[in-house]
């Protein structure tokens, strides 16, 4: 969601450094706008005050623009104190001196796609919803392909977890009974955390049709999954980072939504299928709740999710059944 804005700073004649946590910083090294990546060395979630003084002082002097795309006061701390001397940010946890160039931090009823909102920072006036773009050769994605036994247009992804929370996450039960209607394999992708999730789908899946669904889940590398996905017929996925890498990357998918919102993450993709019980005007009692943004349910009914049947994605997906 962040790649449009770097395209616009590179068409303009900025040379781009990335500094990103480790787990995001391969999807830095596919955009050729991008120059440089550093990887953090920070825990995720802690201030570390120390390091990133360290870390400042070996950057100092080295840039004339920082634009900020977290809204943590952690993340402006970095610019600052490298005394980077333009640093562009949104307002917010008590940051106004930190940044040099500050942006009003629209309510969340009233924020825009978060293309939108990441692409705001570069100050310039056309802010429509550009369309994320990743590139892969396709001699890697067949290379990727052979390790793991698959092959190009062959099997379809599911990616399974959310990181956020279960009011994300498509029960792991329907996408088992989907996997079960199609007649091609399919490989879960995910994180080490989701290889639990993975296993439950696959064992369920392998019990009827051995050898139908792989687990994947925290067995790839990122660039690795990349190149999954951009080799496979269709990924299903809830809203997750692997929906975004595949609208970068234009590859079909089915998309589907609970307790977020496809108006504020869309997945940026001619080819992207969105499934939402929040618009659809036949579903009843309609979803008052939704979207709530919670991790977990606050209703504990979670109907946003569970009541999009297995058959309703099959169907989206079309030709593919048994």
């Amino acid at each position: 969601m962040t790649e449009p804005l770097l395209r616009r700073l590179a068409k303009r004649g900025e040379r781009l450094t990335v500094g990103a946590l480790p787990w995001v910083a391969p999807v830095y090294r596919l955009m050729p706008q991008v120059s440089e990546v550093i990887e953090f060395p920070f825990a995720h979630g802690s201030l570390q005050f120390k390091a990133r003084r360290s870390l400042a002082r070996q950057l100092e002097g080295r840039f004339d623009n920082a634009y900020i795309l977290p809204n943590s006061l952690k993340s402006a701390l970095l610019p600052f104190l490298a005394s980077i001397p333009k640093r562009v940010g949104y307002l917010g946890e008590a940051r106004v001196g930190l940044l040099t160039h500050r942006l009003k931090n629209p309510p969340k009823e009233q924020r825009p796609s978060m293309v939108a909102f990441y692409s705001a920072l570069s100050g310039e006036a056309d802010l429509g919803d550009d369309q994320p773009q990743l590139h892969l050769e396709e001699a890697g994605i067949n290379t990727v392909l052979q390790q793991f036994g698959l092959q190009a247009d062959g099997y379809l992804v599911f990616a399974p977890g959310s990181e956020y929370g279960p009011a994300k996450r498509w029960p792991a039960s329907h996408f088992a009974e989907l996997a079960l209607g199609l007649d091609r394999p399919v490989a879960l992708l995910g994180s080490n955390k989701e290889s639990v999730l993975g296993d439950e789908i696959a064992a369920a899946v392998n019990a009827k049709h051995a050898g139908q669904c792989v687990n994947l889940a925290g067995r790839t590398t990122l660039s690795q999954a990349f190149a999954l996905i951009a080799g496979a017929n269709c990924l299903v996925s809830n809203d997750s980072g692997l929906m975004h890498v595949a609208a970068a990357l234009g590859s079909r998918q089915i998309a589907i939504f609970g307790s977020s919102s496809p108006l504020h993450t869309p997945p940026l993709n001619a080819a992207a299928t969105v499934l939402w019980l929040k618009t659809d005007s036949d579903y009843r009692p309609a979803l008052d709740c939704a979207p709530c943004f919670e991790r977990c349910c606050p209703l504990g009914h979670t109907r946003c999710l569970r009541d999009i049947t297995a058959a309703r994605v099959l169907t989206e997906i079309g030709y593919l059944t048994r």
